[in-house]
């Protein structure tokens, strides 16, 4: 059995550039979305970066952070 590798960091003396992060995706109360679930809807409430509550209009659900399901219109 073998061990999994951490993953791989740039050099600072590399000619090549190191890989970005997007920056994380941020919503505000009053934001129109869309998802890829639940449709389009409009941002009622943020729990500190942790979670969106998003009004899809049959009812709110809570939408967990990085988002990777929902944009912003």
């Amino acid at each position: 059995m073998t061990k999994p590798r951490a993953p791989k960091r740039p050099l600072p003396t590399s000619p090549f550039k190191a890989p970005v992060a997007p920056p994380p995706r941020q919503f505000a109360a009053g934001d129109r979305v869309t998802h890829d679930v639940h449709g389009l809807g409009r941002v009622i409430g943020i729990e500190d970066g942790v979670a969106a509550v998003v009004d899809f209009g049959s009812a709110p659900e809570r939408i967990v952070s990085p988002y990777a399901r929902m944009s912003k219109l």
